[in-house]
This record gives structure tokens, sequence and C-alpha cells, in this order.
């Protein structure tokens, strides 16, 4: 995930704007790795961002990483010799301008405690992104780069499943054909007992590319920013074929969730770091009123009415 925080709380998803956390409760159309990682990390939070769609604070890590991931996006547009260090650099104030014209409430990241603008605060800031994109430059050459894809929006659906979509950073294809999915993480790589969680967002990308043009790919590669770390993968056709039917899997206990209402609170040291513990009963709080009719009990009995905040079994 990018810049440290756990899971969803600046991710991929993240770094694109609060496309499944803005108001308005709605029913789960499709998954990404984002949203499938909130689920197998604790439904309740699945809920909360998808179905209850409760807002979320911006952090300046995970704004710092959509910061990042658009320099590194936009450094390709340059012509090979012109990929340098120095141009990367400077084009860290203007990606910030841009973020912040499409979302003025980041500028409140930047506030003293007054209220009042910082300039300090952020130079502070825009500086420690200047410095994770002149790391890049140690991992990968861009001059010998030609990417396939940038940010590429992929989405496919699974047969009696769910909609599988996603962003992926970077795409590149040899000339045998062989293709690479590049992921940019702005936190430190994970120890490697804690590395399932990055290797599952790779094999979902992995598997959705599989499916849209029939090739397994060849490397899954994670960059990581924070540390300096480069960590590769190659899957195998069989490995996608179990992330399948474990996506099958979690989409069913979505899905009965979603009509029984039952979202069962997973709590973990990530608890920390969440912003709904006043509405978590694991903290005393309580969630809202469920917002969709329940259709069903998980007896597979059919109801009706409204349901209360209920526990669900592990997936």
């Amino acid at each position: 995930m990018d810049s440290g925080a756990p899971a969803g709380q600046a991710g991929s998803d993240a770094r694109r704007g609060p496309a499944e956390t803005g108001t308005g409760a709605g029913r789960p159309k499709a998954l990404s790795p984002s949203r499938a990682g909130d689920f197998m990390q604790c439904p309740l939070l699945y809920r909360f961002r998808v179905i209850d769609r409760l807002p979320e604070k911006p952090s300046a890590a995970a704004t710092r990483g959509t910061v990042v991931h658009a320099v590194l996006e936009r450094l390709f547009d340059a012509p090979a010799a012109e990929r340098t260090t120095e141009r990367a650099r400077g084009l860290v104030p203007g990606e910030w301008e841009r973020l912040l014209a499409s979302r003025p409430e980041l500028a409140e990241l930047f506030h003293d405690e007054d209220g009042a603008h910082d300039p300090a605060l952020l130079a502070k800031w825009l500086g420690e992104a200047e410095r994770l994109v002149e790391r890049w430059f140690t991992l990968e050459d861009p001059t010998r780069l030609e990417p396939a894809e940038r940010e590429l929006y992929v989405e496919t659906a699974l047969e009696s499943g769910p909609l599988l979509r996603g962003f992926i950073d970077r795409v590149d294809v040899a000339p045998t054909g062989d293709v690479r999915i590049v992921d940019y993480k702005t936190g430190k790589a994970p120890a490697p007992r804690f590395r399932s969680e990055a290797l599952f967002q790779m094999t979902f990308y992995a598997l959705v590319l599989w499916k849209l043009k029939g090739r397994v790919p060849r490397r899954l590669q994670l960059v990581y920013l924070g540390s300096g770390d480069v960590l590769t993968y190659d899957p195998v056709e069989e490995e996608l074929r179990a992330v399948e039917r474990k996506l099958r899997a979690l989409w069913d206990a979505i899905v009965l969730a979603t009509e029984t209402g039952e979202w069962r609170p997973r709590p973990t040291k990530l608890c920390g770091w969440c912003d709904h513990q006043a509405v978590c009963p694991e903290f005393g709080g309580t969630p809202p009123p469920y917002p969709l009719p329940i259709v069903a009990q998980r007896d597979g009995r059919v109801a009706t009415g409204e349901g209360e905040q209920g526990r669900m079994d592990s997936v």
C-alpha cells in the first residue's frame, strides 16, 4: 500500500479521490483490490466505506502518494533523454497545485493550530515528496523505459461473479510480448511475513489482465520508494485461478452481508488508523441505521424491514 498506512487508508484507490467514500448509500457493484482488502481486514469497515459511504479525513501521507504517482506518470510525457531527476523534482509543485485545484479541502493539511496556512509545513511536505521521486531514479532508469500503459483502468466481469476493476500504475510490454505490471509504493517495503497483502493486489491485477488479454503477465513488480526496495514476483496460471476462486468466495460473502445487514467488526492493530471508531461497536460506538432493505437472513429465509447492526462470520 502507499505511504506506509494500513490497508485501505492510503492505497491505490485512495490516491484517486473519494470515489467510494462520498455521500449517499448504495449496494456494492464491483470489487477493487482496496475494497477487497477492506472486507478481509474488517467487514464493518467495508460497510462504512461502500454501503454507508461515510466521509474520511484526508491524510498528508496519502496525498503525498497521489502527487508522487502523478509525477511518475507525467514524467513519461517527456522524451527519454529529458526524463531527469531535476525535471521530475520540478513537476512536484505543479502536480500538488493541480490536485489542490480539484480538492481544495486538502489545503487544511497544512494549517497551523490556529487554522492559518503554514508555508513551512507545506515546504517540508513538498520536500519529502521530492525525495521520494529522487529515490525512484536509483531503482529504475526512466530513460530506458517506454511503458505500454500508465494509470491504466482495467475492468472485467467474472462469470457468475463480481465485476473486477482498478487502476494499474504502469504496464510494460517486452518485444516478446511478455507483460510486466509495475506498482509504485510510497511507503516502505513490508517484512516478508506481511507481503501477502501487496501480492494479493498485484495478483488481482494479473488476473484481470489475463482475462482481458488471454496471457498471464510474466512479472509483477513492486517499487517501494520509502525504503528503496524493488520486489518482484512471477505468477503462474494456477495461482491466478486460485485468486479467482478467492474473489468469488469473497464476493459471495459481501452479497450475503449486504442482504442480511450483518457486518462484523474485526478488531486488529490497524483499528488505530480507522476514521470510524466513533461509530464502531468495538469502541463503544453505534453504527448508523442500515440504509438498505434486509432481503435475507443467514439461514436463507427471506426477510423484510430495516436491519440492525449484526456480526458476520469470518471469511
